[in-house]
């Protein structure tokens, strides 16, 4: 077999090898359509007395006491366990300013927030409890204000290519034309563009090579003074 015949062979098994690739299980850009609910009576309840309290006696609101919006969220994942992740609702309501007067009239609140995620199991898993810390910023009839949103939430996956996502938070104000209120979303998201990060390539290990030595004499051709003639080592292949 000639020597550059192996090399074409050595360079076809690296390239199977390369693109024989397994999962990292990394989030690839994902893009998420939900359903929101704005509960700022609930928060209210809670802060008037304690999260038992309002628990024992049942001071949460009802899905009919919300106020209902629409979302995109955008995930990308830095790392198996942890995800960076941008979303942005939108929704109409009078919003309950705590030290302003209410307006008395539906107006079209945006809220938009960075967060991080930290995944209890990597997408392996089908089933991933998350923790989420981020912070945002929200523009409602002319005002801007700033909140922290933090909550809990889980990811069903199917297939690793799209995913339910159940979110609740507890959006604390920061500034003072924001208010405190719970945060409750569920949607479907899918993967989007480019998969570049679930996927790395295994370590490759190349075959060696034996240099040719027609007459079998244990000396290579390249080092051979009689490379037709069986020699000895000595004497550089020849008799």
């Amino acid at each position: 077999m000639s020597r550059g015949f192996l090399l074409v062979l050595c360079f076809i098994l690296f390239h199977f090898v390369v693109s024989s690739q397994v999962k990292s299980y990394i989030q690839d850009p994902t893009l998420s359509v939900f359903f929101a609910f704005n509960d700022f009576k609930s928060a209210a309840n809670v802060r008037a007395s304690s999260l038992s309290t309002a628990i024992r006696k049942r001071q949460f609101g009802k899905i009919s006491e919300m106020s209902p919006g629409l979302g995109l969220n955008y995930i990308e994942g830095l790392h198996k366990h942890f995800d960076v992740s941008v979303s942005l609702t939108g929704s109409f309501l009078d919003y309950p300013f705590e030290k302003k007067p209410a307006l008395n009239k539906d107006n079209f609140l945006v809220e938009g927030d960075v967060s991080l995620r930290g995944k209890m199991f990597s997408n392996k898993s089908i089933f991933s409890p998350y923790l989420q810390l981020g912070a945002g910023a929200s523009f409602y009839a002319g005002y801007y204000a700033a909140y922290i949103p933090a909550g809990a939430g889980i990811q069903l996956s199917f297939f690793d290519e799209a995913y339910l996502l159940v979110n609740a938070q507890y959006r604390i104000p920061v500034t003072a034309l924001s208010s405190y209120h719970f945060y409750y979303s569920i949607g479907l998201a899918g993967k989007i563009g480019k998969k570049k990060q679930n996927r790395v390539a295994q370590p490759v290990i190349l075959p060696e090579i034996q240099s040719a030595d027609r007459d079998n004499d244990g000396v290579t051709d390249g080092q051979d003074a009689c490379p037709d003639t069986k020699g000895s080592i000595q004497n550089k292949g020849c008799p």
